[in-house]
Order: C-alpha cells, then sequence, then structure tokens
C-alpha cells in the first residue's frame, strides 16, 4: 500500500487503498487497453455489421447497429464489473490476504470496501470510454448525449459491484463465482434488452428483464445514445441503480467485517 497515497489525501484513507490497485495496473495496463479497444471492434463488426445486416427494418425504425450499441456500453460494463468484483475480492481474501494486510493497518473496514470499489469503476469507466470512441468511429452514436453514458455506467458499476464484493467475500468456493456468471451474468445479457427488445419477451420473463439492473441501464444509455427519451422515467432508472448500489454497500461493510474484524 502507497504511503504516498495516504499522505496526499490523509482525509481520503480510502485513497490509499485506490491507489494500491493503480500501482499494480500499472503492470498490466497495456494488455487492458488492447482488450478494451478489442472487444468493442469485434463485438460491433460481429453483432451490429453481421447481424445487423439481416435486419434491414431495424429496430423501432433505428439501425440496428445504433440500437444495439447502448445495449453492448451497459452489458461490457457488467462483465467488467463482475469479473473485477469476484475472483480479485475471493483472492484479496483467500489466497494472497491483501485485505487482512490492509485491515492490519490504521484503515476501516469501509475504507478497505471504498477503495477497492473506487478502483473497480475506474475500470470500467476507462473501458467504456474507449467503447465509446471506437463506436463513435462506426458512426453509431447519434447523439451528443452519448456522454451522459458515463455517469450512468458509474451508477450502474456501483449497483453491481457493491453486491457482488459482498457475495465474493461471502461464498467458500471460487466455484460459486463461476455460477454468478452463469445464473446471472449470463442470463442478464441475454434477456435484459441488449440484442432485443424485452417487450418481444413473455409477460413474466419481462418482468424478471425490469428487476435486474442490466434493463435500467440499458435504457438509460439508449436513451442518451439515440437521444430520445428513456421508456421509463429517469429518476425511476436512477433511484432504482441507487437503491441496488445502497443496499449493496452495507451488504459489502458487512461481509467483509465479518472476514476482517475479530
Amino acid at each position: 500500500m502507497s504511503v504516498a497515497g495516504s499522505a496526499r489525501f490523509p482525509w481520503v484513507p480510502a485513497y490509499a487503498v485506490f491507489e494500491h490497485y493503480l500501482v499494480g495496473l500499472r503492470r498490466t495496463w497495456r494488455a487492458g487497453v488492447f482488450s478494451s479497444f478489442l472487444l468493442p471492434v469485434l463485438t460491433v463488426l460481429g453483432f451490429g455489421v453481421g447481424v445487423g445486416a439481416y435486419i434491414d427494418q431495424g429496430v423501432d425504425g433505428v439501425r440496428y447497429l445504433d440500437w444495439l450499441v447502448p445495449g453492448l456500453i451497459a452489458s461490457t460494463a457488467l462483465q467488467v464489473t463482475v469479473g473485477d468484483s469476484t475472483w480479485p475480492v475471493f483472492s484479496n481474501f483467500q489466497w494472497i490476504k491483501t485485505y487482512f494486510a490492509q485491515g492490519a493497518s490504521p484503515l476501516r473496514v469501509c475504507d478497505i470496501v471504498a477503495g477497492h470499489l473506487a478502483f473497480v469503476l475506474f475500470r470500467v469507466l476507462t473501458t467504456i470510454v474507449a467503447f465509446l470512441l471506437v463506436t463513435g468511429l462506426f458512426g453509431a452514436l447519434r447523439s451528443p448525449w452519448a456522454v451522459a453514458a458515463l455517469p450512468v455506467v458509474a451508477l450502474f458499476g456501483l449497483a453491481v459491484a457493491a453486491p457482488t464484493f459482498a457475495y465474493a467475500a461471502s461464498v467458500p468456493s471460487d466455484s460459486w463465482l463461476a455460477m454468478l456468471f452463469r445464473f446471472a451474468v449470463i442470463p442478464m445479457t441475454l434477456f435484459a434488452g441488449v440484442f432485443f427488445p424485452v417487450e418481444s419477451l413473455p409477460e413474466a420473463l419481462r418482468w424478471l428483464a425490469y428487476a435486474t439492473p442490466l434493463w435500467h441501464a440499458v435504457d438509460l444509455c439508449r436513451a442518451a445514445t439515440l437521444g430520445v427519451a428513456p421508456q421509463w422515467s429517469i429518476v425511476g432508472h436512477l433511484l432504482y441503480l441507487a437503491a441496488w448500489a445502497v443496499a449493496g454497500w452495507l451488504l459489502a461493510v458487512r461481509a467483509f467485517r465479518r472476514k476482517l474484524v475479530v
């Protein structure tokens, strides 16, 4: 953990934790930059251009590529968030014991959680900035309001990362992390309005899609990139995501405290 970070912002102890992960990122950022640009290019080419060529009429009068991109923005944020909130958190408890070293310092449990969450949000936002740049080159952003997708993704990332932190801190084995992808991330990605309108689903599945945080992020991102009104209330979307974030934060702090405080 960097002493410089705590000296620079002594009133924000969590910054020392955040800087700890930034130092580690210095060694791997090149591979991350490559994948951040390669993923959106391949996804846009495969789904937007490839599949979109067979959907002549588009969706709701919008070219399929333009309609798809905001869903891909939200789903990419979901995958990055869950990926950085599962095995890294689990390993910090079970394998490399980083959290215990941080807990032995003057840091509080909430500082440890907040610092790591801040790093996850940093990773998500940098990935989505790259995604927006690439899709912008393809002409898939129809409105300057597309930049509003960034604060939406930040809130969505927190709404997903915080409860995932709590989950990863509580499971007894890393096999439970793979189950999270299999039974939560993949179904959400397939049925929460990323690739096709939720309205085409049976009513029961439609309400399940509405209950996921991903659908709310997709609807807000789609409104931003297309420059249209969302299907649901903007305030309602934000409050719903904020509720997930607050509940997840409380659960994460509680789970971390059980592990770190004797």
